[in-house]
């Protein structure tokens, strides 16, 4: 398989400063520059232009297309489109462009699916679950406080990953992603857009972090990190995912297990109790209420199965 042609040195150019852009002044994500340069890569790949201003509308609705027929699903379509209209956006204020060519092009709607969440008992049942051989292992301990802590507050991987144990600035550099608030029973966390939140944290969840932080080894680089992997440095987002879904196949869990599972069943155990979207939406750290909207069709799910199952007239005799 041939590796696929480089870009011209002007545009790679052109991309790098963009990206540098990001990283700098937008403060965004490495994972999240990662990605936009593989779209906007993959974007001169497949124009195979000289430049960039050499794309017009109609290539980029002829590649669209191209990526939709090739299988390629609406939602990556729509972030690639997301990817190459933030590009060109930031293009036009370097270069003169008659238009921004990815303005007007739409991917192709999505099927609407509702996220899995487990149930109440099923949630509880994982993230409470212990190996008895290996109740007081540390890593089991570990496992059990991230767990317990990803349910009780809803959060993201990648903002569990990022806890540190407490608020910690060293001068002139910059302050943590996140960190518990042990004392207020809240964890802090930076979600989508760089945006801040204070999550709270349930007993159990807090009685799981307390257990594990009586038998935490000292980080290997002497960071603040809160949970460590086995060679106790911080847990990456990667090892949390291989974690959950061992544990869910070893606690008899019938479904596969991933981080997102356990943020869905949170939002949708949260709202069931209480019926308040408004306080989900933040807790969730949703810009948008609309991304939150989607729990109130799983709550009514969960609402016609307890009708349909003891109602006497619900269902036909």
């Amino acid at each position: 398989m041939t590796a696929p042609a480089p870009l011209p040195p002007a545009s790679a150019a052109q991309l790098e400063a963009w990206l540098d852009q990001l990283r700098t002044q937008r403060k965004m994500s490495p994972l999240t520059v990662a990605a936009y340069g593989r779209d906007v890569r993959e974007l001169g790949r497949l124009a195979g232009a000289a430049d960039w201003a050499a794309i017009s509308h109609n290539d980029i609705r002829r590649l669209t297309a191209g990526l939709h027929g090739g299988g390629l699903g609406p939602r990556s379509i729509a972030r690639k489109l997301s990817s190459w209209r933030r590009f060109y956006a930031w293009l036009s204020t370097q270069v003169t462009l008659a238009a921004n060519p990815v303005d007007g092009v739409r991917a192709p709607r999505a099927p609407k699916t509702l996220p899995k969440a487990l149930s109440v008992d099923a949630a509880v049942h994982l993230v409470s679950s212990v190996a008895p051989q290996r109740a007081a292992e540390p890593d089991e301990l570990c496992n059990r406080a991230m767990f317990e802590l990803m349910y009780s507050s809803g959060l993201r991987v990648s903002e569990l990953a990022g806890l540190d144990l407490a608020y910690a600035r060293a001068p002139g550099a910059p302050g943590p992603l996140g960190w518990l608030d042990r004392a207020a029973g809240e964890v802090v966390v930076t979600g989508k857009g760089n945006k801040m939140r204070r999550v709270p944290v349930g007993s159990h969840a807090l009685a799981a972090i307390d257990a594990w932080l009586a038998v935490r080894p000292p980080a290997r680089d002497g960071g603040n990190a809160l949970f460590l992997s086995n060679r106790a440095s911080r847990v990456s987002a990667r090892v949390i995912q291989l974690r959950l879904a061992r544990h869910g196949a070893a606690s008899g869990t019938t479904v596969k297990v991933h981080p997102h599972v356990l943020r869905h069943s949170f939002a949708s155990h949260v709202l069931q109790s209480s019926g308040d979207l408004r306080a989900v939406q933040d807790m969730l750290g949703h810009a948008s209420i609309t991304s939150t909207q989607v729990y109130t069709a799983l709550d009514f799910q969960h609402l016609s199965a307890v009708y349909d199952a003891a109602h006497p007239r619900a269902k036909p005799k």
